[in-house]
C-alpha cells in the first residue's frame, strides 16, 4: 500500500486524450529535430575519442586473495586475515585545504575470498574522543558525520558505479552512480529528479562492521560478488575511489585526488583496483512478502481488513545482465510523500520512492530533471489524486550487453475505481563512450483497454539523447523527443540543448528547451506545457588564501525565462546572489530576485482570491542563514520578502534539527506565507515534524507528522522497521489523517499495516 497524504496537490496525468479515442490511420514522420539530432550525434563522434588522460597519474591498489575470511567486527589491526594485505595511505583534501594531505592518516586494504569482496578502511585519529557521529539510520546522510564512502566502477566505463559507505555507528549506506552523478543541482534521495545522478534508494545485500578505539576508528565492508555487476573476465580491473570525512575539521579527503568542484562520483578521476579474481555469477534471489492491514475510515461501516502475499525475484542471467520480476507488488513500507501547497498554476513534482522502480532508474532517465521527464515511474500504479492502482506483475531487464547499456521494463496494472487496466512498456539502449560521453535512445508506451474494435488507447514516446565531454571541464548534452497520441497531429516534439563548464573556480551553463503544444508523454511528467525556455548560470567560487575563518565566497547570477509558443513571456526569474561560508560550517546567502509573471487568463491562487490576467513585474530579497549542520542542534532559515503578482509576500522557511548522539534525531520545519494581493489577503502554513530513534542500525522507529492549514488537517505516518539485508524484514506502519474545520469528516482515517519480507539467496549467502 502506497498511501498519499490527504488533500495535497498531486501531479495528474496530463494526457491530451481521455479514455479511448480512434487512432488516425497514419504514422507521424519523425520531426526535423530528430533527424538533425541523429546526424549531430554521428558528426560529433570524433570528439568522443578524448580520454581522461594517463591512468598512471591515478593511484593503484591490488586486491589480495585472503587465506581466511576476516572476522567482521571492525577490528582490522588485530585480525590475522588482514596481516599480509598491503594498504594504501595517500589521501588528499578537497575541503578545506584543497590539494594538501589529509589532516589524519587513512589506510585502505582490499582482499577477496571465493564469494566476497572485503574492503577495510582504518581511520586513524589523534583525538578519537572528538569523532562526530550524527545518525545511525540506514542510508542516513554521511555529510554531517565522520564517515567513509567507496565508489566501485566495475565496468571501467568511468561513468557508472556502486557506492558503499558507513560511519562509526556502523550504518549501511549504499547507492548507484549514473553518468558520474550528473543531473543538475537536484538533491535528496534521488539527486537529479529524472533518475540521473546518484540513486540512494538502491538497497543491496552486504554487511559492514565498525570499531572505535585509541587509534581512531575502522570499518570492514563485506560485499558479496553477487551484489555487484561486472564483465565476465576472470581477472577484473575496476575503478575505485575512497572518501573520508572528518567532520570537526569540515574536511573531505580522497584516495584518488579530485578538484574541489568534483565529488566521489567523478569516476573518470578514480584510481584503479587490480587483480580482483571475481567468480562467474550464479545469482538467484527470492523475496516473498506477506502483508496484513486494517483500515477504519468514514466511508466504511466497520473496519476493513485485508491480506496480501507477493514475490520479487532477482536473477543474474549473466554477470552483467539481471532480470527482476515482481508479482502482486505492494509498497506499504514506503514513507508517505511530503505535502506541498501549490501557489502557482503549474504541476508539482513528487519524487518516486518505491524501491522496485528506483533500482537502476538512472538507466531509464532522459529529459530535464523535475521539469520534462520522458519516463516518470509514478504514472505506474498511482492514479489521479494519488489513488493506489494494484500492480499485477512486472518485469525488468537491466545491465550490459557488450558495450551497450540495456533496459527493458514491462508492467501490468489492474482495473480499479473506474481506471482501466494498463500495460506499460519502456525500452532503453545507450552506450557509454570515452571522456564522460554517451549516446542513447528511449521508447515508452502505455496501452489501455479499448472500449470497442477499431478504437485504441495507446500513447508512445520516442527519444534520442547524448552527452559529450570535451576536455576536462566542458560537457554538452541534448535530447530530442516525439510523442504519438490519438487525434493529436503536429507539434508533438520536445528538445533541449545544454552546455556546462565546471572548474574549481567557475561554473557556467546555458540551456535552451522547447516543448510543443501537442507533446504528450502520458508516462512522463511535464511541469508545464507548450513552452520555450532559455536559462543560464555564471558562478564563481573564491577561496581566500590564508584566511583563518572564512572558507569561501560564491557570487553568482542566474536566469530562467519561459515563453509560450506565441512568444508571450510567461515567467522570468533573474537571481543575483552571494554565498558566504565559514570554516565552522556556518553559511549566509544574500540575494535579490527579479520576477516576471505573464497571465493570459486569470487564475485562483487561493480560495476566493483571483489574480487577473496581465503581466506582473516584481522584486524580492532572499536571505538564507545556516548553522553548522554537524552540531547536536542546528538551524536554518530561508526567507523571501518582496513583490508577488502585483502585491506583497513574506515567505519564511525555518528548520530546526536536534539530535541526542546518533540514536535520536529530529527535524522540525515550517513553511509560512503571508500574501497581500489586490484581490485579497491570505496566509498558508505547512508544518513538518520528523523524529527517528535507532535502537540499532537495523532496528528503527520513526514518525512523520504534517500539518496543512489550507485543508486544516494533520497527517501522521509512524513506521517501525526491523531490517535484515537489502531493506527486507519486518515493517509495522500506522497512518492517520485528522481533518478539522469545514473539510472535516465524521471520523478520522486510520490504517495499520504489518508487512514481512525475507530474502532467500539461492546460490549464495543471506
Amino acid at each position: 500500500m502506497f498511501q498519499r497524504p490527504a488533500h495535497v496537490s498531486w501531479p495528474e496525468v496530463r494526457g491530451k486524450s481521455s479514455g479511448t479515442a480512434q487512432r488516425r490511420h497514419r504514422r507521424s514522420l519523425a520531426p526535423v529535430e530528430l533527424v538533425l539530432a541523429a546526424l549531430f550525434l554521428v558528426a560529433c563522434t570524433p570528439l568522443l575519442a578524448q580520454s581522461r588522460g594517463s591512468s598512471s597519474q591515478r593511484p593503484t591498489l591490488s586486491a589480495v586473495s585472503l587465506a581466511t575470511e576476516p572476522e567482521l567486527d571492525g577490528n582490522v589491526l588485530d585480525d590475522a586475515a588482514w596481516a599480509d594485505v598491503a594498504g594504501s595511505e595517500s589521501f588528499v583534501q578537497t575541503t578545506p585545504n584543497e590539494g594538501t594531505d589529509s589532516s589524519e592518516r587513512t589506510e585502505v586494504r582490499v582482499g577477496y575470498t571465493e564469494d566476497t569482496l572485503f574492503i577495510a578502511v582504518i581511520c586513524y585519529d589523534r583525538e578519537p574522543d572528538r569523532i562526530i557521529v550524527s545518525d545511525s539510520r540506514r542510508d542516513a546522510s554521511l555529510t554531517e558525520t565522520d564517515s567513509v564512502q567507496l565508489v566501485i566502477d566495475t565496468y571501467g566505463d568511468q561513468q557508472n558505479g556502486f557506492v558503499f559507505g558507513t560511519n562509526p555507528a556502523g550504518i549501511e549506506y549504499d547507492g548507484q552512480v549514473r553518468a558520474e552523478g550528473q543531473g543538475g543541482f537536484g538533491g535528496g534521495r534521488f539527486r537529479g529528479g529524472s533518475g540521473g545522478g546518484f540513486n540512494l534508494n538502491w538497497d543491496a545485500s552486504w554487511r559492514v562492521a565498525t570499531r572505535t578505539a585509541e587509534h581512531g576508528w575502522s570499518a570492514e565492508f563485506a560485499i558479496p560478488f553477487t551484489t555487484l555487476r561486472y564483465p565476465s573476465s576472470e581477472n577484473q580491473v575496476w575503478g575505485l575511489n575512497v572518501q573520508r570525512n572528518i567532520r570537526r575539521h569540515n574536511e573531505r579527503a580522497f584516495w584518488a585526488p579530485l578538484d574541489r568542484n568534483h565529488s566521489l562520483y567523478r569516476l573518470s578521476a578514480a584510481g584503479t583496483l587490480e587483480d580482483v579474481q571475481a567468480p562467474p555469477q550464479r545469482n538467484l534471489q527470492l523475496i516473498p512478502y506477506a502483508l496484513g492491514q486494517g483500515r477504519d475510515a468514514p466511508a466504511f461501516d466497520d473496519t476493513e481488513t485485508d491480506s496480501e502475499v507477493g514475490l520479487d525475484v532477482k536473477w543474474g542471467i549473466t554477470p552483467s545482465l539481471t532480470l527482476d520480476a515482481t508479482l502482486n507488488t505492494d509498497f506499504a513500507q514506503v514513507e508517505v510523500d511530503e505535502q506541498q501547497i501549490n501557489l502557482d498554476r503549474f504541476n508539482l513534482f513528487f519524487p518516486e520512492k518505491r524501491p522496485f522502480f528506483l533500482e537502476n532508474a538512472g538507466l531509464f532517465s532522459v529529459g530535464s530533471p523535475g521539469e520534462v521527464e520522458l519516463f516518470f515511474s509514478r504514472r505506474i500504479g498511482i492514479g489521479p489524486g494519488g489513488v493506489q492502482i494494484p500492480i499485477d506483475w512486472g518485469l525488468r531487464l537491466t545491465g550490459k550487453v557488450g558495450n551497450y547499456n540495456v533496459g527493458v521494463l514491462d508492467m501490468e496494472t489492474d482495473e480499479v475505481g473506474g481506471v482501466a487496466s494498463n500495460n506499460f512498456g519502456v525500452a532503453r539502449l545507450s552506450r557509454d563512450l570515452p571522456n564522460r560521453s554517451s549516446i542513447g535512445a528511449l521508447y515508452v508506451r502505455r496501452d489501455g483497454e479499448a472500449d470497442s474494435p477499431g478504437f485504441s488507447d495507446r500513447n508512445e514516446t520516442f527519444a534520442l539523447d547524448g552527452r559529450w565531454g570535451i576536455g576536462e571541464h566542458f560537457d554538452f548534452s541534448a535530447f530530442v523527443a516525439q510523442t504519438d497520441s490519438p487525434l493529436l497531429d503536429g507539434g508533438d516534439h520536445a528538445y533541449r540543448f545544454r552546455g556546462d563548464y565546471s572548474s574549481p573556480e567557475w561554473r557556467i551553463f546555458a540551456e535552451f528547451m522547447e516543448v510543443g503544444e501537442n507533446f504528450n508523454p502520458e508516462v512522463g511528467f511535464l511541469s508545464r506545457e507548450a513552452f520555450r525556455k532559455a536559462s543560464g548560470l555564471l558562478w564563481r567560487t573564491i577561496r581566500p588564501p590564508n584566511a583563518k575563518r572564512m572558507h569561501e565566497y560564491r557570487p553568482h547570477i542566474s536566469y530562467s525565462g519561459y515563453w509560450d509558443l506565441d512568444d508571450f513571456h510567461v515567467t522570468g526569474f533573474l537571481h543575483v546572489d552571494n554565498h558566504f561560508e565559514w570554516k565552522n560550517g556556518y553559511e549566509v546567502h544574500t540575494g535579490i530576485n527579479f520576477l516576471k509573471e505573464g497571465l493570459k487568463q486569470p487564475f485562483e491562487i487561493f480560495d476566493g482570491v483571483v489574480i487577473p490576467a496581465g503581466t506582473y513585474n516584481d522584486v524580492e530579497t532572499q536571505l538564507v542563514f545556516i548553522t553548522n549542520q554537524g552540531a547536536d542542534v542546528s538551524f536554518s532559515l530561508r526567507s523571501f520578502i518582496g513583490g508577488f503578482f502585483g502585491g506583497d509576500r513574506v515567505r519564511l522557511s525555518p528548520t530546526l534539527r536536534m539530535r541526542a548522539g546518533e540514536k535520536l534525531t529530529s527535524e522540525l520545519g515550517i513553511t509560512y506565507n503571508d500574501i497581500d494581493l489586490p484581490g485579497g489577503d491570505f496566509e498558508t502554513t505547512l508544518g513538518r515534524l520528523r523524529v527517528s530513534y535507532s535502537f540499532t542500525p537495523k532496528l528503527l522507529l520513526q514518525a512523520l507528522i504534517q500539518y496543512n492549514d489550507v485543508n486544516d488537517d494533520v497527517s501522521t505516518n509512524l513506521r517501525f522497521s526491523w531490517l535484515r539485508t537489502a531493506n527486507t524484514g519486518l515493517y509495522v506502519v500506522y497512518n492517520e489523517i485528522n481533518e478539522f474545520g469545514r473539510f472535516a469528516r465524521d471520523d478520522d482515517d486510520r490504517t495499520l499495516v504489518v508487512k514481512y519480507s525475507y530474502l532467500f539467496d539461492v546460490f549464495g549467502r543471506r
